[in-house]
């Protein structure tokens, strides 16, 4: 792929991946950079007036300044919310990387910069023999990784980018997100452990926002970490800036 971005994977499911991509967007943005997004395959889908809709890629789009979701930014869009190969195939349909690949071609033409959000973790397949690692591969993008604070998350972290260096994907950093206030003695010692041993830098800790209103914690979190010195060496480690 030809285009420049970042792709943001997770630990796990759940780590807060769309809310993080979306604070990178929203830094962008405000920066007045032409900020792309893209959720290549949502499962789990809403479905609204007959249409699905990625709440994932409409939080991307809201962080990036965009109006509109559309079929370039979440190709795959998936009623079920199990693995993506399984509810594809549900649906009769197969993911195909090609499709992914010319969708983000088009959008790294008229975008600066682009931030793809996958699906899970970097083992969950997204075909019969194909992992979102893969797609990762076959998009050329470097890799930032989204971790959760709490007891688990060392050995989580470090097999992920364990993993990410093993297949050769250029592994930027770890995110770790929704950091407590008050720490217990995991989550303070977390940080630490994870810049010592996961072979790439700790990039940011992105602290807890209250609210069930992911916009709104979107917008929480840019307040309170936009302007800081940390940001800015964050997004020249993601090679925004």
């Amino acid at each position: 792929m030809s285009g420049k971005g970042i792709f943001i994977t997770g630990t796990d499911t759940d780590v807060g991946k769309s809310v993080v991509a979306s604070v990178l967007a929203r830094f962008l943005h405000e920066r007045g950079i032409n900020v792309g997004v893209m959720k290549p395959v949502t499962s789990g889908c809403l479905e609204e007036n007959g249409r699905l809709i990625s709440a994932d890629a409409e939080l991307l789009a809201f962080g990036a300044g965009l109006a509109c979701v559309d079929a370039d930014m979440a190709p795959y869009l998936l009623r079920l919310p199990i693995a993506p190969s399984e509810a594809a195939s549900f649906e009769g349909m197969e993911i195909d990387f090609q499709v992914i690949g010319a969708a983000f071609e088009r959008l790294a033409a008229r975008h600066d910069f682009v931030i793809v959000e996958g699906a899970g973790g970097l083992m969950v397949p997204l075909t019969s023999d194909l992992l979102v690692a893969d797609l990762v591969d076959y998009l050329r993008l470097p890799l930032t990784v989204v971790a959760r604070p709490g007891l688990g998350t060392v050995n989580h972290t470090l097999l992920t980018c364990f993993a990410a260096r093993r297949l050769g994907l250029n592994l930027c950093g770890v995110v770790i997100n929704n950091y407590p206030e008050r720490p217990d003695i995991a989550e303070k010692s977390a940080p630490r452990l994870i810049d010592a041993l996961a072979g790439a830098p700790l990039l940011a800790v992105f602290p807890h926002i209250e609210g069930s209103d992911l916009r709104m914690v979107v917008a929480g979190l840019a307040a309170k970490l936009s302007g800081e010195p940390a940001t800015e060496a964050m997004l020249r480690g993601i090679g925004a800036l």
